[in-house]
């Protein structure tokens, strides 16, 4: 048995230091040790999109991603976005159009969208559908997710020519 590693990271803006073992991925780490329980394990192969997270900024599968790897990095999970009000428009307009049902895939499905439209201000229905492809939902057939992620790109767009001078 291999004895545990210590870490030190950043997780929604508090500092985690953690002894783990070696092998134990990101999102059994936030999970388990850290009782981040948003990210969520489908596939366990990268495929499903459940477990997305941002590290320094960039959207992973924690499922892919070993915990040490994320030593010294910053980790955001849905409950950090939820919390600090980033995806709050994103949230409502979801809930307004029925685009969560299980609620599953919804924490990845916010924060692969939250990717998107911090990239691109006005995406077009196909950029949307393509950058949420690797994120799977077995209930909603992805039409109200679509149109819940175009509607917020629309009133954030609205709200910023509305503060132009």
């Amino acid at each position: 048995m291999t004895a545990p590693l210590p870490i030190s990271l950043d997780v929604n803006g508090e500092r985690v230091e953690a002894h783990v073992p070696p092998r134990i991925n990101l999102a059994d780490f936030l999970r388990e040790h850290l009782k981040l329980t948003g990210t969520h394990v489908g596939c366990e192969h990268g495929v499903c999109g459940a477990c997305t997270v941002r590290v320094n900024g960039e959207i992973v599968r924690s499922c892919l991603m070993l915990a040490v790897q994320a030593n010294d990095a910053v980790v955001e999970t849905i409950e950090g976005l939820s919390d600090s009000g980033e995806i709050s428009d994103l949230q409502a307009a979801f809930r307004e159009r029925n685009a969560l049902q299980c609620g599953f895939c919804t924490p990845a499905m916010l924060i692969t969208a939250q990717d998107l439209l911090k990239s691109e201000t006005d995406p077009d229905r196909g950029q949307i559908r393509e950058h949420l492809s690797g994120n799977y939902c077995r209930c909603t057939g992805y039409q109200a997710i679509v149109d819940a992620v175009e509607a917020t790109a629309k009133a954030r767009n609205d709200r910023h020519k509305a503060r132009a001078p």
